[in-house]
């Protein structure tokens, strides 16, 4: 009985060539572009000067912002109003002001203020341009420091020296941390639609009403659902791991097999909560738009794929363990980028299986067997 509702499941996807279009296409093209848009590195900020000193010492300092590839210059301003039209404009993001004494200033040893002006319209890339500057300010000074005691035959006390050593994700890349997280996030956000349109189609042709009145229990009829289109997605999360690992050269530093028995459990999942939206829905507009708003947006939102969890209210990471995506999207990340072993994932694997478990059995209940 099983073998006949799986023949019957693969004849009506592959008679649907949208259906594999959707499943196998859309999440590599969301790949890409989630891998090239999003990125959270900070380099050739655009930056404009307003050196009112114009001195040696004023091209010193300007020269420190801009020999990197953190800053570039633009070019320069005249005034605070052409600075301020600057930043309007969108022509400079940050605005280097130097006042008219500050060589002066520095050669008789006194402080010399500068200013630096900041949009801060999206404020994550301010707050990081605003710590490369500090830094860089920072070792101007000392480098200035340095210079005014050798010059006076003076030896410069030790300083304290930081030596600061990046675990898991040494080139501080954002792709190697975007792209593990978007295997989570694509898992959830097709397969369950397909899933939950499938069992729609059915209804509103009417013949899921054979279904009811066969011999087929809910539970055959759950499975018989859930295994063709787990399938489907297990193909596509073999797709986009082997983007992800040969297209954008993301380490992989764990087990490669534990990360695919892992997945394959989180495909069953997904697939559940298609067929238990699919209970819920009675058109496949309606399937949609509860497929999106109960998987895709939250998760993108509870995930912790683009946001972390420990920043967000209590409330609300205490709301982000109703999603499976927020599970995977930790197994999938420690994996790639540290290497850990199930006996740090347990924890994450064993909830998996219990929301699928749970899955099944809440689908089963929903679309018992009825009468005609």
């Amino acid at each position: 009985m099983l073998a006949a509702l799986l023949r019957k499941e693969t004849l009506e996807i592959a008679r649907d060539p949208i259906t594999l279009a959707v499943a196998l296409v859309l999440p590599l093209i969301m790949l890409l572009l989630f891998g090239y848009g999003l990125s959270m590195d900070v380099e050739h900020v655009r930056t404009v000067v307003y050196d009112q000193d114009r001195s040696q010492e004023s091209a010193r300092f300007v020269e420190a912002f801009t020999q990197g590839t953190y800053f570039e210059r633009r070019g320069n301003v005249w005034s605070l109003r052409e600075a301020g039209a600057a930043l309007d404009r969108g022509n400079a993001t940050v605005v280097i002001i130097i006042p008219p004494d500050f060589g002066r200033r520095l050669a008789a040893g006194v402080a010399a203020p500068v200013q630096i002006l900041l949009d801060g319209s999206f404020s994550p890339t301010a707050l990081i341009v605003s710590n490369y500057a500090t830094a860089i300010v920072n070792r101007f000074s000392t480098r200035l420091a340095e210079e005014r005691l050798d010059r006076f035959g003076l030896k410069p006390p030790p300083p304290v020296r930081l030596e600061s050593r990046v675990w898991y994700n040494a080139p501080m890349k954002t792709v190697n941390y975007i792209v593990p997280g978007l295997f989570a996030v694509l898992l959830m956000a097709f397969p369950p639609m397909l899933t939950a349109l499938a069992v729609v189609r059915e209804r509103e042709r009417g013949t899921i009403e054979q279904i009811y009145v066969s011999p087929v229990s809910p539970t055959m009829f759950i499975v018989g659902k859930i295994i063709p289109y787990a399938v489907i997605a297990f193909c596509e999360m073999l797709l986009v791991l082997l983007v992800g690992i040969a297209w954008f050269e993301i380490p992989m530093r764990g087990s490669l097999g534990l990360l695919l028995g892992v997945s394959m459990l989180y495909v069953f999942v997904t697939v559940g909560l298609g067929v238990a939206i699919s209970a819920m829905a009675k058109t496949q507009v309606a399937a949609v738009l509860l497929s999106a708003v109960g998987t895709l947006m939250p998760s993108f939102l509870f995930s912790g794929f683009l946001f972390p969890i420990t920043t967000m209210p209590y409330v609300l990471q205490l709301y982000t363990y109703i999603f499976p995506a927020r599970y995977f999207n930790d197994i999938s990340r420690d994996l790639f980028l540290k290497g850990v072993g199930i006996e740090y994932l347990w924890g994450n694997v064993a909830l998996l299986a219990l929301y699928a478990v749970l899955l099944i059995i809440a689908a089963s209940l929903t679309l018992r067997k009825k009468v005609a």
